[in-house]
């Protein structure tokens, strides 16, 4: 997920990336003060993010302080590993990603956390307020956050399979083949027709949080943490429509995340991705420079809506808590982003980021030079928050997508499914 415009410093190479798991071996590993008083700092991420020529260029600018960057690439696999580090008080990265979904279960310790308002000052007035707020303790005495991204939704579409099913490929004619996701199921069937029985989607799963998401609050859970998946009309909602899509047969039954879906890129298996802003990376990392030019960005079904985004936060067990909320602010910062987002996808939360006039005009070669800033920045402002409860990515990855699965794959009827969904919701939820 890699095509950037940053200028590369020479002075200082960056660290290797090593997978996530390999920080609970030994907490010597980041440390800290090394020969004659050197620093390195380590940035725990999952996914892309889009900071690895932003670390090679904070290193050349501070001597003496060297960041390493750790990617893992699932979400859950990285959540699992964090909350083991924060609870052993150990191995945790002195910078980490904090997802949206897996953000409200760490307010609920705030002493694990640095409270970066004491290094970094009030910034407020930096970034969208909801975002902001969204990194502060529920008394808003304490911000463990610093604003990365937020997930604007599209759809991205392979043109030339497009092409091959006779259906249009300019975006704006292939963005009016579908106002509904009742009318992109249709889409879906007749793509299947006319290319012999292939599938326009990966896995129903991604459209289910996409679709969920649109709908709004309450999703799993209230405002009072109360966990509400099975009264939620979002949840059924999404639910619903993404068996619809099962039944259609529009699925290629790809899991998403799997390395089966990673392979599948470079296979044609599907031909459209649900992508909030943050996917872009994804694409491009999966599909591989052969593939430039033949992804294309279209609007979504439904119209909006908003999936994902993170912060970054500083753990207490950091033995440098002042460089590591200064490396947090600095690619938090308005030009950071906007070389996040050109690097790999992932959507400004910086106000003056949104405002610029590269991000704006931004168009993404890959993308088959789709005005990116323009489709993503345009709703940026509008979005909303959606309220998401301490457990929500658990529930969700844990509970509801492996039933959604296990119906594409033909084992459980979706009556069942649903009911197993919830009973497994109860438990991730505790």
């Amino acid at each position: 997920m890699s095509v950037t415009r940053m200028r590369k410093a020479a002075a200082v190479a960056l660290v290797a990336t090593v997978a996530l798991s390999a920080a609970a071996c030994s907490a010597k590993d980041k440390d800290t003060k090394g020969a004659g008083g050197n620093i390195t700092l380590t940035l725990d991420t999952f996914g892309e993010f889009g900071m690895d020529d932003l670390i090679t260029q904070y290193s050349a600018s501070h001597p003496g302080i060297t960041v390493k960057q750790r990617k893992t690439n699932k979400l859950d696999d990285y959540k699992t590993q964090l909350s083991k580090n924060i609870a052993t008080k150990t191995g945790a990265g002195d910078v980490v990603a904090l997802e949206e979904g897996i953000i409200g279960e760490y307010k609920a310790a705030p002493d694990n956390w640095v409270d970066l308002k004491q290094y970094v000052g009030d910034l407020s007035g930096d970034y969208l307020a909801w975002k902001y707020q969204g990194g502060q303790t529920a008394d808003g005495n304490k911000l463990i956050g610093l604003p990365t991204d937020i997930g604007s939704l599209a759809l991205c579409y392979r043109n030339d399979l497009f092409k091959a099913a006779k259906l249009p490929t300019d975006r704006e004619a292939v963005s009016k083949l579908w106002p509904t996701w009742d009318e992109f199921i249709k889409v879906g069937q007749t793509y299947s027709k006319n290319t012999g029985g292939k599938h326009l989607i990966d896995s129903v799963t991604t459209e289910f949080s996409a679709i969920m998401f649109q709908l709004g609050d309450p999703l799993f859970y209230d405002k009072q943490d109360q966990l509400v998946a099975s009264t939620s009309p979002s949840v059924k909602g999404a639910w619903d429509k993404s068996v619809a899509m099962i039944n259609a047969g529009i699925s290629s039954k790809t899991a998403t995340w799997s390395p089966d879906w990673t392979a599948a890129f470079k296979k044609d298996t599907f031909a459209v991705v649900a992508c909030p802003s943050w996917m872009l990376g994804v694409i491009k990392g999966n599909s591989g420079p052969e593939f430039s030019g033949k992804w294309d960005v279209a609007a979504v079904p439904g119209g909006g809506g908003n999936w994902g985004g993170s912060w970054l936060g500083v753990p207490t067990q950091t033995k440098h808590p002042k460089e590591a909320a200064e490396l947090a602010k600095f690619l938090t910062s308005a030009d950071s982003q906007v070389a996040e987002f050109k690097a790999k996808g992932p959507l400004p939360t910086n106000l003056k980021a949104l405002e610029n006039a590269d991000f704006q005009a931004y168009k993404d070669p890959y993308f088959n030079n789709a005005p990116v800033g323009q489709i993503f920045g345009n709703t940026a402002k509008s979005l909303k928050p959606i309220y998401l409860g301490p457990k929500h990515s658990a529930v969700k990855v844990r509970a509801f997508e492996p039933a959604l699965q296990s119906i594409e794959q033909g084992k459980v009827a979706p009556e069942k499914a649903w009911t197993t969904a919830l009973a497994e919701a109860e438990k991730q939820a505790k």
